[in-house]
């Protein structure tokens, strides 16, 4: 009989080194870095808060490193493992991304710029896997070195209920998790089935946004687009969506600000002359195209 006093406590090495070997080609402690990213909510280019987590955010931040070779490795190894701190001591694992080498055309005097691209070396433990990190100064560590941090938590994230229509609320992060997420099946099957008018509300000045979904595109369909894009299309959105830099145009972030809820439902065959009149309806209760953003 085991003695539970005598078992071996899971490190993440262990993890490391088992779905390494797996890998074609096998995927050693030394071809691995691991670097643990916080939240920073006044931060300009770090990552603000948990809506920041896409993969092109998370790229872009994480490939510029300091030139000093003190504060970053020279040569640092091909695949980057990175982890989200998770509240005190608790790291929760982002993913993997490939390094394949530097990008010497983008160095400046203060960062280095590398190549990174995403890899589904620990795939299966994306989000679920949680890490106890033993430093939080220090932010990044050989696999070598990790391999001994005290594995904490693999599980499966809570489903997430759907709490009817009218206790729909989701901020922009949610949003794009609920159209992606096994997490929100019971969401995505409920909104695929009715149309519906919807508001967006912009936290950072209270504005308004009455839109509706009607026909074959549904309130799923219909949100899908904005996860997409931020602004569905939408004249007072899209102006929001971008600006003007130097002679040209970049993509803000501005629909991080946007909170989705829905103000009325209908069944798939209601006639679109009454989805209409209650979009108008609505418009003009909220006063969205005076105060708001309604343009229409």
């Amino acid at each position: 009989m085991l003695d539970p006093s005598q078992t071996v406590p899971l490190k993440f090495g262990h993890i490391l080194v088992g779905l390494g070997a797996e890998h074609d080609p096998p995927i050693g402690l030394e071809n691995i870095h691991v670097i643990r990213h916080s939240f920073n909510p006044g931060s300009h280019d770090g990552l603000r808060g948990p809506e920041d987590l896409g993969v092109e955010r998370v790229i872009a931040y994480t490939r510029q490193q300091s030139v000093l070779t003190r504060r970053f490795p020279a040569e640092p190894p091909r695949y980057w493992v990175i982890l989200v701190a998770d509240g005190q001591r608790r790291s929760r694992l982002f993913g993997t991304f490939e390094n394949r080498g530097e990008l010497p055309e983008l160095r400046d005097d203060t960062y280095r710029t590398f190549d990174l691209h995403p890899n589904d070396f620990l795939a299966p433990l994306t989000d679920r896997l949680v890490i106890e990190w033993d430093s939080p100064i220090n932010w990044h560590s050989r696999g070598t070195r990790a391999a001994n941090l005290p594995v904490l938590e693999i599980a499966d994230r809570d489903k997430v209920p759907f709490p009817g229509f009218d206790g729909v609320r989701l901020t922009f992060h949610e949003l794009r998790e609920m159209v992606e997420s096994h997490r929100y099946e019971d969401w995505r099957a409920a909104l695929r089935e009715v149309q519906g008018i919807y508001l967006i509300t912009d936290s950072t000045n209270g504005k308004q946004y009455v839109g509706k979904a009607d026909g074959a595109e549904r309130l799923l369909g219909r949100w899908s687009t904005y996860a997409k894009d931020g602004h569905g299309g939408n004249v007072a959105l899209r102006e929001l969506a971008f600006e003007s830099v130097g002679g040209g145009v970049v993509k803000t972030d501005h629909a991080r600000n946007f909170v989705f809820s829905v103000l009325r439902v209908f069944g798939p065959s209601t006639p679109a002359s009454e989805v209409n009149a209650a979009e108008s309806h609505f418009k003009e209760s909220l006063l969205t195209r005076e105060f708001g953003l309604n343009r229409n």
